[in-house]
């Protein structure tokens, strides 16, 4: 008897372990699958230094076809009517609005001078609803105008306008337009999420002023700048050795400065300085160089605009999430990486959101210009 109970103790043990050994095994080929799908990933990812000087080249090509015409390149190369950055010396009550994706920002500030520099500042950010983002030109820039007659109304007694003058606003707005003037512009294409197609070849300052006059709001705008001229004159303000700023946000973009006789597509005269800032629109770029992945493809064919904005896609805020997604989804249906059940959320689109730092930043040249 008690032979036989030590004899079923054994086999049960034997049994338990047999399990053990089953599931190890099945976690360990789980894994090397997991494994497996990440290095095929890291393979298609893979940019050495000969791979990125061909992508390199290829964006100088397309840089240089697109300071020569207009339609020439995939980047659109954009005269921006700015030739000539800030000081430092700069003074008085300035407001901006930033208009950079599915969020803008208002902002006001004092400036001192040499000296004093910025001696005050506030902003406030806003969240555009979803549903704006597809509707009317209107219900879109009312809804900008209110929040900034609202942060105009909070202005207090520290900020001083000299008397006589009217509040100015610079306004940086962050997708392709085409400038007339320093205060002009019409847009090119939507990008970012953005569809109100009504919009595409109007000039959107014309838009905004009409909105802010709705709101009864005594204001004009008197400077249109891309986030990207933006981020180069805030650079140019710190250090006057600043030539090129690039931005990894919502969506990616470069600008710089030219020589004005390197752009063959202007026919104006050259600005007293010589300079242009030139905005690149880099976002459209395309090379068969650029590492391609298939979770690149079905992002990019799945889009509100498909075969354009390629490098954006495979770099910017926007869009790291959802390959993020796509890439998990993969691992979870091959390699059960989550278990027997996928989860339902890891199958709904863009649920990953912006999993990339936002990063203004400048590049300093000490007086180089692209040759």
């Amino acid at each position: 008897m008690r032979k036989a109970a030590a004899l079923a103790a054994v086999a049960v043990v034997a049994a338990a372990a047999a399990i053990a050994v089953r599931q190890r095994l099945r976690e360990a080929k789980r894994w090397a699958r997991v494994a497996a799908v990440l290095s095929d990933l890291q393979e298609r990812c893979v940019a050495p230094a000969a791979r990125l000087l061909q992508v390199s080249d290829a964006m100088d090509v397309e840089m240089r076809a697109g300071l020569a015409s207009e339609d020439g390149s995939k980047l659109k190369m954009l005269v921006t009517y700015v030739d000539s950055l800030p000081s430092g010396d700069e003074k008085g009550l300035f407001y901006a609005l930033d208009l950079g994706g599915t969020n803008f920002r208002v902002l006001r500030v004092q400036l001192g001078g040499k000296e004093q520099r910025v001696i005050k500042q506030e902003s406030v950010g806003v969240s555009i609803p979803q549903h704006l983002m597809s509707r009317s030109s209107h219900e879109l820039f009312d809804f900008i105008a209110a929040a900034l007659a609202k942060f105009v109304a909070s202005e207090g007694e520290d900020y001083h306008l000299p008397e006589g003058t009217q509040r100015e606003l610079g306004f940086t707005f962050s997708f392709p337009v085409k400038q007339t003037s320093i205060s002009s512009g019409t847009l090119i294409k939507w990008t970012k999420g953005f569809a109100i197609e009504e919009m595409v070849g109007k000039d959107i300052v014309a838009e905004l002023n009409e909105a802010i006059k709705r709101q009864g709001l005594v204001m004009k705008v008197s400077t249109l700048v891309n986030d990207t001229v933006g981020t180069l004159a805030a650079g140019r303000y710190v250090d006057n050795d600043t030539m090129v700023a690039v931005i990894l946000g919502t969506g990616t973009n470069a600008a710089y400065i030219e020589h004005g006789d390197a752009i063959p597509k202007w026919h104006a005269p050259l600005p007293k300085s010589g300079d242009m800032v030139i905005n690149m629109e880099w976002g459209n770029f395309k090379s068969a160089h650029l590492p391609l992945t298939e979770f690149d493809q079905a992002l990019d064919a799945e889009s509100l605009n498909p075969g354009e904005q390629i490098y954006e896609k495979l770099t910017s805020g926007m869009y790291m999430g959802e390959i993020v997604r796509r890439i998990l989804l993969q691992m979870a249906q091959e390699a059960a990486l989550f278990g027997d059940n996928i989860p339902p959320k890891l199958e709904t689109p863009y649920i990953l959101k912006y999993v990339v730092p936002v990063i203004h930043y400048f590049i300093m040249q000490k007086k180089k210009y692209f040759s």
